[in-house]
């Protein structure tokens, strides 16, 4: 079966209960139901909304039925619209939850179903455990139609029409797009916004639309798109797979980028809730890595922010951002992989990111990561360097004088299925490596830690180097996050420390390559 976690249900398209149908969709809501009445929280409110993925609109419309019969209000998304909708939405009108049916980035065979609890938050446990109970218990059939009914709106379960289930139209989105469009002012520099070009690519996903509007309301000359990844198309025909994190899925957005000289690149992922950046270097346009990205925009956040903030990333990401936070005046806060954590990390968080490109820009509006936000947010930033004659390689380089080369990279072994991750990490687990890369590591297994900080991660440290090897948790892959860290006593030292930083990298990635 298709097991209800933290990021709620994600698999392939196929009937059954190992797999993502209108059967599965309602027996998970139905559960849900039953966990919210469970705490007084029923006939309150619950937002509903989709992608634009095979099979969407149908769970979406059994997600809304099934909350209707059981005595909640329900207001559903009036088309297609990004991830983080939703979480602005539960935020925004005080719902005790809301359910986006997205499978994010995965393949186009598969779809999701993510819930937001109240103030627009992933649930974290005991609460997926509690629900996973609850959906057991559901018992009995819920009556279901034909899904390929051609009424208007048809009935999915067979219900009766329910008055309680009402489209919200417009305005939430309108909104948001207010909401986002401010944050230059609220947050951002002094560049002159009208002067930067951008090149942005939806790479088929349901973000495009809006992030061009966002960021023309925000004062962006020229947003121009890939024309043939921008309309929602469920195949994500020019791409293996459609995450912008994937080898060769934004080479379309760059060569856009250079051919018509913009200032930066921008790539979100299907549900829109991350975003890539792409730049121009030396050798021509690149993607920024995640943690680049997270510190560059970490810092400018806090440039500006209230004394004492709170800024935070995952065990996985760069350890640059817990350097950059106390000379900057602000707190730190280190959390488990994922925005459910991210997002609880303490009081007066002004921002969070995870290296998978995830980021937290304006986390009293939208409580997870959004990605349009974040494209606003990382123009803004390319406005104030191109207005003080400094590029990101020059941001980036300061940030190494200053603090030292923090060198990363992730790798990502793709495998028949999740059984193989964790056979790879339980034999690591029992004979760790003494060595890696001809460094001497010793091994931190943070499956036998106690409280929040326990997960399935093995974590390897040394002088300079730190390797987190753990199963992924929503696709059939080990990821190794590395990072290396050379000191950078003068400027003039700077080329030096990060050759070395490079040759050190490519041996801990053969490393890990062989496991």
């Amino acid at each position: 079966m298709l097991r209800f976690g933290t990021a709620g249900l994600r698999g392939p398209l196929q009937e059954g209960p190992d797999g993502m149908n209108v059967d599965t969709v309602s027996q998970a809501s139905a559960g849900i139901a039953d966990w919210l009445r469970n705490r007084c929280l029923g006939g309150g409110l619950v937002i509903v909304g989709r992608d634009a993925r095979h099979g969407s609109a149908e769970f979406a419309l059994a997600t809304a039925e099934v909350f209707a019969a059981a005595g909640f209000t329900v207001l559903e998304l009036p088309r297609p619209l990004p991830t983080p909708i939703v979480a602005y939405a539960v935020r925004a009108l005080g719902a005790v939850a809301g359910v986006q049916i997205t499978a994010s980035h995965n393949p186009a065979t598969d779809n999701g179903y993510k819930l937001y609890l109240d103030g627009g938050s992933q649930l974290v446990p005991p609460a997926d455990a509690e629900i996973e109970r609850c959906i057991d218990t559901v018992t009995g059939t819920i009556p279901r139609k034909d899904a390929a009914a051609t009424a208007p709106n048809p009935s999915i379960l067979g219900l009766p029409a329910a008055a309680t289930i009402t489209d919200m139209g417009e305005e939430i989105v309108h909104r948001y797009l207010a909401r986002v469009a401010e944050l230059p002012g609220r947050i951002g520099g002094s560049g002159d916004r009208a002067d930067i070009r951008i090149a942005l690519t939806a790479m088929h996903g349901v973000g495009g639309e809006l992030a061009t509007a966002a960021l023309r309301a925000a004062g962006f000359g020229e947003v121009l798109v890939v024309s043939e990844q921008f309309a929602p198309d469920p195949d994500f025909p020019t791409v293996s797979f459609p995450n912008p994190e994937e080898p060769g899925a934004s080479d379309r957005l760059l060569d856009l980028a250079e051919r018509l000289d913009a200032d930066i690149a921008i790539a979100l992922d299907p549900d829109a809730d991350r975003c890539a950046v792409g730049v121009r270097g030396s050798n021509g346009w690149r993607m920024l890595r995640g943690d680049e990205t997270g510190v560059l925009l970490g810092d400018f956040v806090l440039r500006t922010a209230a004394p004492d903030s709170l800024v935070a990333t995952t065990i996985v990401s760069s350890r640059l951002l817990s350097k950059l936070a106390p000379a900057r005046g602000a707190r730190y806060a280190e959390t488990l992989t994922g925005f459910k954590w991210l997002a609880r990390a303490g009081d007066g968080l002004v921002y969070a990111y995870e290296e998978a490109i995830g980021h937290c820009v304006d986390p009293s509006t939208v409580r997870d990561k959004d990605g349009i936000s974040a494209a606003v947010l990382a123009a803004d930033l390319i406005a104030q360097l191109k207005a003080q004659g400094r590029t990101v390689d020059d941001a980036l380089d300061a940030l190494a004088i200053e603090f030292g080369v923090h060198a990363g990279d992730q790798i990502s072994l793709r495998l028949a299925d999740a059984a193989e991750a964790a056979k790879v990490v339980e034999r690591l687990r029992e004979t760790p490596p003494a060595e890696i890369a001809g460094e001497k590591v010793t091994c931190v297994d943070m499956s036998q830690l106690r409280g929040q900080m326990r997960t399935d991660a093995l974590v390897f440290e040394g002088d300079s180097l730190r390797v987190v090897i753990r199963p992924s948790g929503t696709e059939p892959k080990l990821k190794c996050y590395v990072e290396v860290v050379q000191p950078v006593p003068t400027p003039e030292d700077l080329p030096a420390a990060k050759a070395t930083a490079a040759q050190q990298l490519s041996e801990i990635r053969a490393f890990c390559e062989k496991l």
